[in-house]
């Protein structure tokens, strides 16, 4: 008899829908046979369902029982294979009818006592259902499972048992215990928030994270340790405006496909921050592995990425960010296949000025040579500080700022300004499908939002000459123009606004001035 159960496999973070066919033969040597590119730990679930059949009081049939994962060609992935399985051997043996395999999809790991445990992915796979030509079916996902899962849209019911999702099969969907949408289950981006306020000093570097946030743009901080350039990183996140809806499910998905959703836990509601360590593999931060899974640039969509100790990290695993900043998605291609993982994340970086640390610093004690602090440079390129919009130097706090004797402003009153910026953007923009902010500006766009007047223009025109810039950079240097007009909710950009935007391309001209001495790549 053969039995079709239908069921989903991730590729990349996107749900694609997978027919997992069972027949079992008529007379034969007893055996189970998995064909269809399962990967290792598909394989194993073999051993798995056999268990699992068992320890719920079920027969396995003793004879050749083939598996079949269609499409045959494309690879498949995870143990959330097993309640299909388990669920079409079932119905192929005559121990469960097959009424009601056609109105349902199915998916989950099976414990070896027949207990059905939460699997990777559930948002993905519930979108993909809503987007079936026939119409969703019901999504029947193990218990936990299904909070994330009801954000797509579509019937979702839950199992936290394989004898339960057999009941299912007899009395039908009604069997299922639905599954009410969630309120942010999720941490809210002001729960636990480091503030601002926090920062003591460093007024122009604030003011530089404040223009990072109104416009999406890249930031590298610059300066001895302890002047504050982890802090401002870490509290970045709490001066960007709230995800929208269309953004929190981008961002659960990227992280249930990753694994990172807890069970019983719905939508991420707070801006991702993510912190790789400098030892960071390439696979690690772009994404990869067997099956493709999302890297840190992935997890930090729609959030920031914070990369401390720039000049640390390999060489190659900083080039490999070259094209997922300007293009916002990391392309992933093997023999076989190529996955698209979404990536448009904010990059703040911090460095050291050089190896220890201490040159320009007013204390002194810098013994590094000219020759380390070239090699040490020379580790960042050219065409990686083109990327970044927003260069800043961090002077050593003073006595007065550190002694709490000056209030700084908190976070609330920086989003508040960065929130005006922010609604002009998704005016400016309404209707665009990749460009959200200022930063994600294709040319077409800066030509028809960045115009100057003339007086602008001889301003830029005489920065780009003492600057030497490239035309990315000269183009991302009217994109923070654009911003600081907006978080002066200003429609023209000004004069003032295009003389602080060159001011932040202040290492352009150390790069290009030291390219011999000082060691930048190009």
């Amino acid at each position: 008899m053969l039995a079709c159960v239908h069921t989903y496999t991730l590729h990349g973070i996107e749900a694609v829908a997978i027919r997992v066919e069972v027949d079992v033969a008529a007379s034969s040597f007893p055996r189970l046979v998995l064909v269809g590119l399962p990967d290792p730990a598909l394989r194993e679930s073999r051993e798995r369902v056999i268990v699992a059949l068992r320890n719920q009081g079920f027969r396995f049939p003793d004879r050749k029982i083939t598996v079949n994962l269609a499409p045959a060609g494309l690879p498949k992935a995870g143990a959330a294979f097993d309640l299909p399985i388990a669920l079409g051997l079932l119905v192929a043996s005559g121990q469960a009818p097959p009424d009601h395999l056609a109105s349902l999809a199915w998916a989950g790991e099976l414990s070896l006592e027949g207990r059905v445990r939460p699997v990777r992915g559930c948002l993905s796979m519930a979108l993909a259902e809503s987007r079936r030509p026939g119409g969703p079916r019901t999504l029947v996902l193990p218990a936990g499972n299904g909070v994330e899962a009801v954000a797509g849209g579509v019937p979702v019911g839950e199992v936290a048992s394989l004898a339960e999702a057999t009941r299912v099969l007899f009395e039908g969907p009604g069997r299922l215990r639905g599954v009410a949408p969630a309120g942010d289950a999720c941490p809210t981006p002001d729960a636990g928030q480091p503030d601002m306020a926090d920062v003591r000093g460093q007024r122009l570097a604030r003011r530089a994270m404040e223009v990072a946030a109104a416009g999406g743009h890249n930031v590298l901080l610059l300066g001895s340790p302890g002047t504050g350039k982890s802090m401002l990183a870490e509290r970045l996140p709490g001066i960007l405006p709230p995800l929208t809806h269309a953004e929190r499910l981008e961002v659960t998905m990227v992280h249930s496909a990753a694994g990172h959703i807890p069970s019983g836990q719905g939508l991420v509601a707070a801006r991702p921050f993510r912190a790789p360590h400098h030892t960071i593999s390439q696979p690690g931060l772009i994404g990869g592995g067997r099956p493709p899974r999302p890297g840190e640039i992935s997890l930090a969509h729609r959030g920031v990425l914070f990369l401390d100790e720039l000049p640390e990290f390999p060489r190659h695993v900083l080039e490999s960010l070259r094209q997922p900043l300007e293009a916002g998605e990391a392309v992933i291609t093997r023999a076989g296949w190529t996955v698209r993982l979404p990536c448009a994340f904010q990059l703040v970086a911090a460095m050291n000025p050089c190896p220890c640390g201490l040159w320009e610093d007013p204390r002194g004690g810098c013994r590094c040579t000219p020759h380390a602090i070239a090699r040490y440079r020379a580790r960042l390129s050219a065409a990686l500080l083109d990327r970044i919009d927003i260069h800043q130097r961090m002077a050593s706090v003073t006595y007065q700022e550190l002694s709490l004797l000056e209030e700084a402003e908190d976070s609330a009153g920086m989003l508040s300004r960065v929130m005006v910026a922010w609604q002009r953007q998704r005016a400016r923009f309404k209707g665009e499908e990749r460009t959200y902010c200022n930063a994600q500006m294709r040319l077409q766009q800066i030509h028809e939002h960045c115009h100057l007047d003339d007086r602008s223009h001889g301003l830029l025109r005489m920065g780009l000459t003492s600057l030497g810039l490239s035309p990315r950079a000269y183009h991302r240097v009217l994109k923070l123009a654009r911003t600081l007009a907006d978080l002066e909710d200003q429609p023209a950009i000004g004069e003032r606004h295009v003389i602080e935007a060159l001011g932040y391309r202040d290492l352009d001209r150390a790069a290009r001035e030291g390219a011999g001495a000082a060691g930048y790549g190009a």
